[in-house]
């Protein structure tokens, strides 16, 4: 049997308002919060006993979601939101935008800083990283028709 579908991304955070509002204004959409807790929770995460704040945000196409998750309990053990673009493991989450230039002027406004600079590649893609909320590497993409 092959997958179906890649269903979301999960990122931890500490201020999950803060991370609602920076995507949103990407053009993501909440589709839901919700608190998680109990054994059968840590069950699937190995945790143990768990409680969770979530938020499913989806882009507008509908086919890709982000879960942003804040814990309680347990505590957040590890920080790896100053890694370096080169750093082993899950790094960073790209999106496609219309307008590359008004998407980075209106997440400034919310505190993303430019990682290095926007370039061209090739006449096919203006691409950036950023830094978002909470130091989350983030890419851009504008696809050049």
């Amino acid at each position: 049997m092959a997958v179906k579908r890649m269903d979301n991304v999960g990122i931890v955070v500490e201020d999950l308002a803060g991370a609602i509002d920076f995507f949103r204004e990407l053009g993501l959409e909440l589709e839901g919060q919700a608190t998680i807790e109990g054994e059968w929770a840590g069950r699937i995460t190995g945790l143990g006993d768990q409680r969770v704040e979530i938020a499913m945000m989806r882009t507008p196409d509908g086919h890709s979601r982000l879960e942003l998750s804040r814990f309680f309990a347990p505590p957040v053990i590890a920080d790896h939101r100053n890694a370096p673009v080169n750093a082993l493991g899950y790094l960073r989450v790209m999106f496609a935008v219309d307008d590359i230039d008004d998407t980075l002027e209106r997440l400034r406004m919310r505190g993303a800083q430019l990682v290095g600079e926007v370039v061209q590649y090739s006449n096919t893609y203006r691409l950036c990283y950023i830094r978002g909320p909470e130091g989350l590497l983030i890419g851009l993409a504008q696809e050049l028709s």
